[in-house]
């Protein structure tokens, strides 16, 4: 019995290719200069959402960030969130850099919830790295029959 693969629209066949590699795995490394850029890392704001029956809850992992350097902004259905590190160089004379992993510049996230949020409610938190948002659920958008005439 023969094993099943999974499609992968960007996978070299293998009677093509005698090393049967995919084609992620030709470019794997190749920008290895910086740590966070090589692991795919670099720019993204990994999040959390759960939500009740009145809001739903955001918990945004942003470390080395203050407080005052993260964006939060809420339309609609959207959440945006963005946050800027700037680049701190303390060498001493003689000194040079062996490892240089450090992430510094914007990152940036944008979600599309299920439904829209008050703006007005949102509540916001930032402790050990952590960013917690409580982003209550529009009301007024109730379902109601319609009458077809």
């Amino acid at each position: 019995m023969s094993a099943l693969t999974r499609f992968g629209p960007f996978r070299v066949p293998a009677r093509f290719d005698p090393f049967t590699r995919d084609l992620d795995d030709l470019f794997k490394g190749m920008f290895a200069g910086n740590g966070a850029l090589a692991e795919g890392m670099a720019g993204h704001i990994p999040v959390n959402v759960t939500e009740d029956e009145k809001a739903y809850t955001v918990r945004a992992e942003m470390p080395g960030f203050r407080k005052e350097d993260i964006r939060v902004e809420v339309v609609g259905d959207q959440l945006a969130l963005s946050a800027e590190r700037q680049k701190t160089e303390e060498r001493r004379e003689g000194e040079n850099v062996v490892i240089n992993e450090c992430y510094y510049g914007r990152q940036y996230r944008s979600l599309k919830l299920p439904m829209p949020v008050d703006a007005t409610g949102v509540k916001a938190s930032y402790a050990d790295g952590v960013l917690q948002l409580v982003l209550p659920k529009q009301t007024g958008g109730e379902k109601r029959a319609i009458t077809i005439d």
